[in-house]
């Protein structure tokens, strides 16, 4: 298939040469015939359609790009064998009336691409099996058309230029192959339109939006043929309506059609077909209406000034005061007609910018984002998804979409920024007007706008989280504090004064053992203040106040439950709650180790560097999955602690590789 392609294309190109060539040489006679302009741009169109042809079979080898290959070589064929026939005076040479038959050959080339496109577009091959007899009827069609045609009289508008191949003895067969050929072509074209309409029924929302490509451009080539007869029968065939009308149906079957296949095969831009249809639907009630207003106002005023041009001042003095409240009127009437009540993808954006920079409250922000799509899309249910941890909730939704969470008949668009994953928005569309390439491009347009607003909307739910679980350690700090005084200091302090309380009774009675109760009670008394000193260095380690980070951490080492490695070279003092932070994070750290990691060492490491206090803890335990696996209350009150001061938390681990976690706070400096 790519040899035919490359073999296709050379023959455009070949014929854009020669065509140049012979009019180097014929100046005079291409000068003298207007029509030659008309075959230079055939030529030059056959060869681009040929290029485009040639690129869809090397790049995507859609048989469509023979289709469009075919027009190519036969439109440049067309334009190149036509100069010399129009340019050569009689009496012709005999080698001209081989060129008129390869022009005649041109023609059916042409006419078998063309009708031969409804059946095989967009994929380049029958809808099914069902359908091989159309193929077949083509085949035949064809090859009856072109046997009529090929042995016929010629008709090139050159009187005297006989076919070679013409013959009395063919003339019954051809005369009777010709317009049966052409009916059963015709079948094939309508059989090709009936297999259109049930490719958009059966197929995915991208299918009907490549089919709508080819109606548009069979639309517009059926207004032309309308518009051409209208004319013809009433004023005449050299009318302008006949004109525009011939001109319309002409180029949209030379360009049209290959367009439609090009963009189809490409897949490039679908959803651009409701633009292009809402414009032509706009220059068509434009034109209509000044046409009409225009062509009353003249003839209302040559019936009161006769011979007067003041019809046709008159005219354009209305039109020009009218007309821009006639495009209003006419833009209104395409959007209502291409999009229905919603309104179109650029005023959705404009109103999405507009509604959330309006919105104070992160549950107003949300829900206007999902009121907008659900309205732009025309939705019977929007939701906005909001990532929280490793799973994504439900922060917002409006209609009737889905609500368990599934997203089986939605579409799903993820929101990210700045390469993070943030949420998603879903849809879900009604039966009656499902999903297409449009929507699903606006959908993804308001995704990437979304980003930012997903952002703050979730470092405001983060902050509230992370307040919540602050006061609650807070709570459980301070529960912890009473519960060790009361079952801890106090009871000793309450035993301590009970006993000091007996010691004058006792004196009256046994002198010689106060001495020895007196000293038993600086025990008890000592041991309440060695208690004491423990529950303080839990609020805050006096080691740390007096020696500082790298003294506290290796107390702690020492009282480790795993073996454990202290590293602070270059480590200073710091401010008080940098130091605490740190301090009650790596404590914090190694408790887990202790619980959960089954390692056998630990290490820690303290560095100072770039404005930075930095801590790793490493150990060689099981490990675990962190995708799988959320913060604890250990490692979230770890993050929340840092993050209160400007901080952050990394937690790297893998199954039976352990784990490291690794927190960086800001410093000003060393004190």
């Amino acid at each position: 298939m790519r040899r035919s392609a490359e073999a296709g294309f050379a023959i455009t190109v070949v014929a854009l040469i020669t065509a140049i060539a012979w009019l180097i040489f014929h100046p005079m006679d291409a000068l003298s015939s207007g029509d030659v302009v008309f075959d230079i741009l055939l030529i030059l169109a056959g060869v681009t359609l040929a290029g485009l042809g040639r690129a869809i079979v090397r790049k995507v080898g859609n048989r469509m790009g023979l289709v469009l290959l075919g027009l190519g070589v036969s439109g440049a064929l067309i334009g190149v064998l036509d100069i010399p026939i129009k340019t050569v005076p009689p009496p012709y040479p005999g080698w001209l009336s081989f060129v008129g038959v390869l022009a005649v050959a041109a023609d059916t080339l042409t006419v078998a691409c063309l009708s031969i496109v409804p059946l095989l577009f967009p994929t380049g091959s029958i809808p099914s099996p069902k359908w091989r007899w159309a193929w077949w009827l083509w085949i035949v069609g064809v090859s009856g058309f072109a046997f009529g045609t090929m042995t016929g009289q010629f008709d090139l508008n050159a009187p005297g230029l006989s076919n070679p191949l013409h013959s009395s003895a063919l003339d019954p067969i051809g005369h009777t192959l010709q317009p049966y050929g052409g009916s059963a072509l015709l079948i094939v074209v309508v059989a090709g339109f009936v297999s259109l309409v049930i490719r958009g029924r059966q197929g995915n929302s991208e299918t009907r939006a490549q089919v709508r490509w080819l109606a548009f451009v069979g639309g517009l080539a059926l207004a032309g043929f309308v518009l051409a007869g209208v004319g013809e029968a009433i004023w005449s065939q050299d009318s302008l309506l006949a004109g525009l009308g011939w001109g319309l149906f002409v180029l949209s079957l030379m360009f049209g059609i290959p367009g439609a296949i090009a963009i189809a095969v490409f897949k490039y831009r679908l959803y651009g077909i409701d633009i292009v249809i809402k414009k032509t639907v706009v220059f068509g009630l434009l034109a209509v209406f000044i046409t009409g207003v225009y062509a009353a106002i003249v003839a209302a005023a040559s019936l009161a000034f006769e011979g007067s041009q003041t019809g046709s001042v008159l005219a354009a003095a209305v039109l020009a005061m009218l007309f821009a409240p006639a495009r209003a009127r006419a833009q209104r009437i395409a959007d209502r007609l291409v999009y229905g009540d919603r309104a179109t993808p650029y005023e959705v954006l404009a109103d999405f910018s507009a509604r959330v920079g309006s919105a104070y409250a992160d549950e107003d922000v949300l829900s206007r984002m999902a009121s907008v799509l659900m309205e732009g899309t025309g939705a019977s249910g929007a939701r906005v998804l909001l990532q929280v941890g490793n799973e994504q909730r439900e922060a917002a939704s409006v209609g009737q979409g889905r609500r368990d969470g599934g997203v089986a008949d939605e579409d799903v668009v993820s929101v990210t920024h700045q390469g993070e994953h943030l949420g998603a928005l879903a849809v879900t569309m009604p039966a009656s007007d499902p999903m297409n390439p449009a929507k699903h491009q606006l959908v993804e347009d308001l995704a990437s706008q979304a980003g930012l607003v997903l952002r703050n909307v979730k470092l405001i739910e983060e902050l509230k989280a992370s307040r919540q679980r602050l006061v609650a350690a807070q709570d459980d700090e301070r529960r912890r504090i009473e519960r060790n005084l009361h079952d801890g200091v106090q009871q000793q302090l309450v035993a301590l004064n009970i006993q000091l309380g007996l010691l004058p009774k006792l004196a009256e009675k046994d002198p010689a053992k106060v001495a020895e109760i007196a000293a038993g009670l600086q025990g008890q008394a000592s041991e309440a203040l060695d208690d004491l000193r423990d529950l303080a260095r839990g609020i805050y380690p006096p080691l740390l106040a007096d020696k500082g980070l790298a003294a506290a951490l290796l107390a702690q080492a020492r009282k480790a439950a795993v073996a454990t490695t202290v590293s602070s070279d270059g480590i200073g003092r710091y401010d008080q709650a940098a130091e605490a932070a740190v301090y009650f994070c790596v404590l914090e750290g190694l408790n887990n180790v202790a619980k959960y990691a089954n390692a056998s060492g630990a290490t820690i490491a303290l560095q100072a560097t770039d404005g930075e206090l930095s801590f790793t803890i490493t150990d060689d335990g099981i490990g675990f999955d962190t995708s799988k696996t959320n913060y604890g209350t250990g490692l979230q009150g770890m993050a929340d602690r840092l993050d209160a001061i400007g901080g952050r938390l990394n937690v790297t681990s893998e199954p039976g590789a352990g784990t490291t976690v690794t927190g960086t706070i800001p410093i000003g400096g060393e004190r």
